[in-house]
């Protein structure tokens, strides 16, 4: 299984390293000690843990102008495949990403929860939304 070290960890829920050494000394997410001796957690619970406690952002409309950037990096929480195609979702901070592609794809590259993957965007058409009373 993947094993994640602490300040990717922290990078993928969006907190601090010492949020998650906290969250591990107090039991809340379970940690180990890797073969070169740092502390690790085991990827499908933090997958677990992430899909637990991610929650929709507040619409900062208003108070912060954004625009989505087009890759993603995240954790798979969870995989239903058939015979012919799958659906792959992954958590990425605050955000939940959703594919679709092969079963075949799937296997190949060996996307199961726990997995450490990147989804990137390909679209012709991107809005990009500011508050209505921004001035440059």
């Amino acid at each position: 299984m993947t094993q994640i070290r602490i300040s990717e960890a922290a990078a993928f829920l969006g907190v601090s390293d010492d949020t998650v050494r906290r969250w591990t000394e107090q039991g809340v997410l379970e940690a180990t000690v890797d073969a070169r001796g740092r502390k690790v957690v085991d990827g499908l619970a933090l997958a677990r843990f992430a899909r637990e406690r991610a929650s929709a952002p507040a619409d900062p409309l208003g108070e912060v102008a954004t625009s989505a950037r087009n890759r993603f990096v995240g954790l798979v929480t969870h995989v239903v495949s058939d015979r012919v195609m799958s659906q792959v979702e992954l958590q990425c901070g605050p955000h939940r990403v959703v594919s679709l592609m092969s079963t075949e794809a799937v296997k190949e590259l060996g996307i199961e929860p726990g997995t450490v993957a990147v989804a990137s965007v390909k679209a012709t058409q991107v809005t990009v939304e500011v508050a209505r009373d921004r001035t440059p």
